[in-house]
């Protein structure tokens, strides 16, 4: 198994745990990281609003409207046109940790956390986040508000996650 971490930060040398500020966690100080298979719902700038599912063993036949458009695609990741531009202009840096400090906290959104300081065990950068998504076989949606798709996909058996959607278009 690998883990990673993303950021525009470049350089970060040492992960020190943060609370986090959701009220819904426990208030504690932690380091996140997130699987590979999941990696992809986070190749985009930090506030960018999105909305990611996939495809697991136990699909439902009736998810019909939200299906792939291609058979080679298994991950979707939807953004609004409006962020468009600035995923094309951002950089980003994917660092990966060693698992062994980890433990799981959601396994259908690929959480894992420290309650320890974390070094990286290496970083890439990344300079256009469409290409790194595209080479992870992952279909990229661009709509004008993700709240309806955010509604089929929460209302699907697929595994989904809503990423900072507070800053997503109003409805």
């Amino acid at each position: 198994m690998r883990l990673f971490h993303v950021s525009e930060e470049a350089g970060i040398r040492v992960f020190e745990p943060r609370v986090p500020s959701r009220a819904d966690v426990e208030r504690v100080g932690l380091v996140w990281a997130v699987d590979e298979w999941r990696l992809p719902n986070y190749l985009l700038p930090r506030d960018c609003p999105r909305v990611t599912y996939h495809a697991h063993a136990g699909l439902a036949d009736g998810d019909e409207a939200l299906r792939f458009f291609s058979s080679s695609f298994r991950h979707v990741v939807a953004i609004e046109h409006g962020w468009f531009k600035a995923v094309c202009d951002c950089r980003l840096y994917v660092y990966e940790f060693d698992p062994a400090g980890f433990e799981l906290q959601d396994a259908i959104a690929g959480y894992y956390v420290s309650k320890t300081a974390q070094v990286p065990i290496s970083v890439t950068k990344i300079d256009d986040a469409f290409t790194a998504l595209f080479k992870r076989g992952v279909e990229v949606r661009l709509v004008d508000n993700l709240w309806d798709l955010a509604d089929a996909v929460q209302a699907s058996s697929f595994n989904w996650s809503l990423i900072r959607m507070a800053n997503a278009a109003k409805r």
